[in-house]
Order: C-alpha cells, then structure tokens, then sequence
C-alpha cells in the first residue's frame, strides 16, 4: 500500500477513535436528523428517499466519479467520522476505499448495503473467483433488496422512527418495481437479434441477464482493468459480422476505446454510430431526474431500446428525461 494511502489511513482511524469519544461527536439532539454518508449516489438516493427530513445524507462521489479508482480525502474521512452511520455499497465496488471501510467498522457504524443481497443473486467476478460484479443498480428488481438494507440500517439505528422509514422504503419500492416493469416493456420491443450491448466497461451485466441482453464491454468489470488492442479487435470482428450498427458511451469511462472500436469497424467498411451516453457507475447530474436512481435507470433503459430499434417513450417512464436521451 503506498505510503499516502497508508497515511490516509491513519488518519482516518485516529479520527475514528476520536469520534468515538466524542470530539467529532455532531451536537445533535435526539430528535434531530440522522447524519449519513453514503459512497455512491444510487445509495445517497435510496437513503434520501427512506429517510426523508429525517436524514441528511452526504454522497462521497457525485456525477462522472468512477467508483472503481476513488480514494477517500482527508474531507471525506472527517465526514465518515463525524456521521452517525456510513452506507457503502460493498462487493470490491469501491476498491480503493475497502481497506478503511473495513477498519472504520471496527469504530463506527458501517454498513455495506449490497452485502446484505443472496450470493445466488449474484454474478460471479469474471477475474477473481471469490468476488462478484458490483453493479447490481443495474437491475431494479435487484435493487430493490440494496433499498431495504438500508431501510434496515437506517432502522436499527434509529428505532423510534420505524414506521415512517418503512413506509417511505414501501412507497419506493412501489417505484422500483413500476420502474422493472417498464424497463421490461421496452427492452422487449427490441428485436432478439438486435439486443446486444456494447459499453465501455462490463457494468450491464445485470441488466443483460434480466432482460435478455447479450452485453460486451471493452474493459472489464472493473475501469482498472486494461482493453488491449487484441480486445478491441475481437469486439471490431463481432460488430462488424453481427451487424450491430450502435455502440454505448460511459458518464463516468472515457470514450477513448468505443471511439476506437467505431474507427476500427469503419476501416472495414462497416459505419458504427454511439448510440448516447449511458449512467454506469454514477448517476446524472445533481438536481436533475437522471440525478436519481429512478431517472438514472429511465434514461438508460429508455436510450437503449430507442438506438436499438424498440419502441420507447422519448421522455421516458413519466416523460421527465431530458429533451434528446
């Protein structure tokens, strides 16, 4: 580990310690809001929702941040200190940030909400045996049980407010679920033939197994993994004999890769445009509906069936995307 992660580290675990004995206590009276970090923005979200005004919670990584490579600051070690409870996602999402997650759980409350899911929901990592791929956000259905882990944290925490976190987690996975059925919907009103998905890294998985896609990323599970040449040539070969004519950006992923993979089929003869961005990792902007997980998955869901030839509302679910997805 080099020495400034290792620094961080401590740093972060003398903080804890302080934390625990009240120094960075937050003056908060019994019945004030329950401070809550969270690494990602789809799990920001999920609390935000469940928790209502009882809850201000703080997202480590906002739009575009690829969860992957992210290293805690010395900001964000305060703020997982000072918080009565920190939400992480788990699964070796956040690579970078396992060795001090682990360690502050030993101080503080720290919950890795998509641990919580059944291993057989689950897919098996392509590289490590003993790890899945992180991306369950990527199927509602899936995400539905993320949603109720952090309702149970947030209820463990704060028992008195039971009932208004469970009935706030009930009316969101009421939209969770309206949202799978759409999702369904249009993503079956694409030709089978035509439902291959080719991104700039394998964060569709999930969503390819519950809706019947064959997905092909040119970097790995992970965006620190390396697409070699020999890749991006074999995925050339598969657009250009399947005939697949739309490739997908990544928000949070160059697209340095994908736009090699247009140059290397039109060398062939074969034209190749990028059928939008997509929110991989990281949701859309904030303040905006693709800023939530509802809107994160709309706009995906919703561009994908368009540029693969479905049939899809231009606005979405509840026709609240942006003009253009």
């Amino acid at each position: 580990m080099p020495i400034t992660r290792r620094s961080l580290l401590a740093t972060g675990l003398a903080a804890a310690s302080a934390a625990a004995s009240g120094r960075f206590r937050p003056a908060l009276a019994a019945e004030a809001s329950v401070g809550v970090v969270a690494t990602t923005g789809m799990i920001a979200d999920a609390a935000r929702q469940i928790g209502g005004d009882r809850v201000e919670v703080r997202a480590l990584m906002g739009p575009g941040v690829d969860p992957h490579s992210y290293r805690q600051t010395r900001t964000d070690i305060l703020a997982m200190t000072r918080a009565d409870i920190v939400l992480w996602h788990g699964l070796y999402l956040e690579a970078q940030m396992e060795a001090f997650l682990t360690e502050l759980g030993g101080k503080r409350r720290v919950v890795a909400v998509a641990e919580q899911l059944p291993r057989e929901a689950l897919i098996h990592h392509d590289s490590y045996a003993d790890k899945f791929d992180p991306h369950v956000w990527m199927d509602p259905g899936l995400w539905s049980g993320v949603v109720a882990a952090v309702r149970d944290a947030l209820v463990d925490l704060r028992p008195e407010s039971a009932d208004f976190f469970g009935a706030n987690a009930e009316a969101h996975l009421a939209e969770v679920a309206a949202l799978d059925e759409y999702v369904a919907t249009i993503t079956a009103s694409i030709a089978p033939d035509r439902r291959v998905l080719v991104t700039a890294h394998d964060a569709f998985k999930y969503f390819g197994a519950a809706n019947d896609f064959e997905v092909m990323g040119i970097q790995g599970i992970s965006t620190e993994s390396e697409a070699g040449l020999s890749r991006i040539a074999e995925l050339v070969d598969v657009l250009v004999e399947r005939d697949i004519g739309a490739v997908f950006v990544e928000s949070s992923v160059s697209d340095r890769n994908v736009r090699a993979l247009i140059e290397g089929a039109a060398a062939r003869g074969h034209e190749v445009s990028i059928g939008g961005q997509l929110y991989s990792d990281a949701m859309g902007p904030e303040g905006s509906y693709e800023g939530t997980y509802l809107g994160m998955i709309d706009h995906n869901a919703t561009l994908i069936a368009r540029a693969l030839g479905g049939d899809a509302p231009e606005r979405g679910m509840q026709g609240l995307l942006a003009a253009g997805t």
